[in-house]
């Protein structure tokens, strides 16, 4: 199964090669991201360097173009706008030879980004007082500060000086996040009408998204990785106990996780549902990405809170079994993509090294036809990079691609 994903992964590769073909097929405004276009598809080649020859050429070619169609797009985290650029470098230079040129971009990328986290945490503490609470946008995995977060301390090692303003602020502002609540709603609560117009209805008194894309699990992992890497803050270590303890507390009898928690429920603290409702299985919203974040919580409390890493780990282990129980028909997956599909549910198998739930993820991505789009988050630019990933085709790095998922 291995070397059948390998395979898949290097001919769907071998289809991403020419920028302008993704170009032409996107909207202008996609066609530079992360997400959907070309800073996805360069991570792609980067991370292929030392398997494919000719890889960190095609990878240049795809950030020459992904810089040239940048034009005017705004500030707006790691998956759109020069943010993108800046995390596809610093990550995909870490699988380039160390005479690849790119190497001295990472310094300039990573004060862009350490400008924009300073930034968004000052609105974070500007917006502290505020009876909405602090939306998605400053603190999440797109567009805040855990995505932020993650690829500075991934930048960390090679441009210190540049990475640890911004990383620190990060850390501190989610730290805040963490450890503030409103009455009975944690601080991540966030009212109605704060929630953006695409998500499901949101309840009338607002609600905690549990999620690892965009809720309270995003930070903890983010939080977690930083205390292992050894960057640490005053009150750090309490919000992974905080946030690891909440997510224990709200898990449901069925080992899932509602996508959001009302604000009404928290007051009455009715917890936890008997079974969760709306997307529970894929990485962005379910059981993967949640289990990634107190697993990673484990690691960081360690002995000296053996309690609540055990809490956490073990309700990790209980979420993971029963979604490996249950087959990928079942799943609430979309398609084979990393956000809401099989390759995210693969690589959070992967890195958690569970079995089951690896082998089924494996099969129901390689069984089912690649997304038509290209990027790395709904594309099949991070599909290929799960299976390469699975198959044995890439380097095990310590800040490797799926540091942007907040997986490693």
């Amino acid at each position: 199964m291995r070397t059948s994903a390998a395979r898949l992964a290097l001919e769907t590769s071998r289809t991403l090669r020419d920028p302008e073909t993704i170009a032409r097929s996107l909207p202008a405004r996609s066609v530079h991201t992360l997400s959907y276009g070309l800073a996805g598809t360069a991570l792609l080649h980067a991370c292929l360097t030392p398997a494919e020859p000719g890889s960190a050429r095609t990878a240049a070619a795809h950030w020459r173009a992904a810089t040239r169609f940048l034009g005017t797009a705004p500030a707006d985290g790691i998956h759109t706008g020069p943010g993108a650029l800046a995390a596809s470098l610093i990550i995909g230079c870490g699988y380039l030879p160390p005479t690849d040129p790119h190497h001295a971009l990472v310094p300039r990328a990573t004060a862009w980004l350490t400008a924009r986290a300073t930034a968004l945490a000052r609105h974070h503490y500007h917006l502290s007082t505020s009876r909405y609470g602090t939306p998605w946008a400053v603190y999440d995995a797109i567009k805040g500060l855990t995505g932020i977060g993650r690829v500075l301390l991934a930048a960390r090692p090679r441009s210190r000086a540049e990475a640890e303003p911004g990383l620190y602020a990060a850390v501190d502002a989610l730290t805040d996040l963490t450890l503030t609540p409103r009455g009975a709603r944690p601080g991540w609560w966030l009212a109605a009408d704060r929630h953006p117009p695409t998500t499901l209805p949101i309840p009338a008194s607002g609600a905690a998204t549990t999620g690892i894309a965009h809720g309270i699990a995003g930070p903890l992992a983010f939080l977690a990785t930083a205390h292992r890497e050894g960057c640490t803050r005053p009150r750090q270590l309490e919000a992974i106990r905080t946030a690891a303890r909440w997510l224990v507390e709200w898990q449901s009898p069925d080992h899932t996780w509602p996508p959001h928690v009302s604000g009404q429920a928290l007051d009455r603290d009715d917890k936890p549902a008997p079974r969760a409702q709306g997307r529970t299985t894929a990485w962005c919203y379910g059981t993967p990405g949640i289990a990634v974040a107190l697993t990673a919580a484990h690691h960081a409390l360690g002995a000296p809170d053996r309690h609540h890493a055990t809490h956490a780990v073990h309700a990790a282990h209980a979420a993971l079994n029963a979604l490996g129980a249950r087959p990928p028909t079942d799943w609430d997956t979309t398609g084979t993509a990393l956000c809401h599909g099989t390759a995210g549910v693969l690589q959070c198998a992967h890195r958690l090294a569970h079995p089951p739930l690896l082998t089924h993820a494996a099969r129901a991505t390689m069984d089912s036809h690649p997304p038509h789009p290209h990027g790395f988050l709904t594309g099949r630019a991070g599909t290929a990079l799960a299976l390469a990933d699975f198959g044995g085709v890439l380097p095990r790095l310590a800040h490797g691609w799926d540091s942007v998922l907040l997986v490693s």
